[in-house]
């Protein structure tokens, strides 16, 4: 995020670059930098002539280069915006030429989403040494609830740690959508709202007793009545509960509990940093490593993914939801 920060401050300064190649597994700050440059490099005079958005799909470098080396019109600079870049890695060392000698009064953006260039390879030097690579990097778990402060901070917001982590639970680590979520409660709340688990219930669409966060800590705890009512509940409302996530999200809990049984210094910071879960949950995990020894937690995982296969369709013979998660209960309870 501080890189982030220096980037926009270089350009408000005028110390813009010929090339912004931004790539990376986080799509979130690829998005903003790129929306940041098509929005202030040039003014909105300028933008009719001067400003051209491609999309990888539908161009190939040589496309690229040639619309580049335009001059302006009736401008200092173009911006050229490559957008969905990653459908052109198979020719993107082609871009080496022009990496080389650049075209000043041209600001030349890729967005190149999902993936990161080969560092050794020679069109990455040229790119770095001539412009500006970054590298948009996914956020553990456990770093997502402080970008959430920061961000919120910005804005003249706070949050309540358990909100926060309840948004990391249910979104998991996608900046793009807890963003999203987030300015939907920043249009209802006025600015200097600290926002709270009941925001997130109300408006967010969780329900406060149904959702997967609750089934996770039921059972942890091994609450056998509460859990068949959420998974009940979850059948009967498929579309806000898709089958596939919930396995998974519960796998996900099992293979972090059997981690947990595998560390030798379990102090909570260091139990929160190699789970990569927000501190606030861990009195859940500490609760289920007490009800789940180490070997049950094994067979846990080994039923659990043999329910995942089965509701992604695979040698289940359309068995009904209802039957499914009878059925990873009963690997979890028996």
């Amino acid at each position: 995020m501080d890189e982030v920060v220096k980037i926009v401050n270089d350009i408000k300064a005028g110390n813009i670059k010929p090339i912004y190649f931004l790539m990376g597994e986080e799509p979130y700050y690829i998005d903003k930098l790129s929306d940041y440059i098509e929005e202030h490099v040039l003014t909105e005079e300028e933008k009719s002539f001067n400003q051209t958005v491609l999309y990888g799909r539908d161009v190939t470098i040589e496309d690229i280069i040639s619309t580049a080396k335009r001059y302006p019109m009736m401008a200092e600079r173009q911006v050229v915006i490559v957008k969905e870049a990653q459908d052109l890695n198979k020719t993107i060392d082609k871009l080496e030429s022009y990496a080389e000698n650049p075209m000043d009064s041209t600001v030349l953006v890729f967005c190149y989403k999902y993936k990161t260039l080969d560092k050794r390879k020679k069109v990455t030097k040229e790119l770095a040494k001539s412009g500006l690579v970054y590298e948009s990097k996914k956020l553990y778990e456990n770093q997502v609830g402080e970008w959430i402060k920061r961000v919120l901070q910005g804005k003249n917001y706070t949050i309540e740690p358990k909100a926060s982590a309840m948004l990391v639970e249910f979104l998991g680590t996608d900046l793009s959508k807890i963003n999203n979520e987030l300015e939907k409660l920043q249009i209802i709340l006025p600015k200097g709202s600290m926002i709270t688990p009941k925001h997130i219930e109300e408006n967010i669409g969780f329900s406060k007793d149904f959702n997967v966060f609750e089934l996770r800590k039921s059972l942890g705890e091994r609450n056998q009545l509460k859990s068949y009512k959420i998974v009940n509940y979850f059948a009967e409302n498929p579309k806000e509960n898709n089958i596939v996530m919930v396995v998974g999200l519960v796998f996900s809990f099992y293979v972090q509990l059997l981690k947990y049984h595998g560390l030798k210094d379990k102090n909570p910071n260091n139990v929160a940093k190699v789970l990569g879960v927000s501190p606030f949950f861990l009195k859940d995990y500490d609760v289920a490593l007490k009800n789940y020894p180490m070997k049950k937690v094994s067979q846990i995982i080994a039923s659990l993914r043999n329910v995942d296969i089965k509701s992604k369709g695979v040698g289940a013979n359309a068995l009904p939801l209802h039957d499914l998660y009878k059925e990873m209960l009963l690997g979890i309870f028996n």
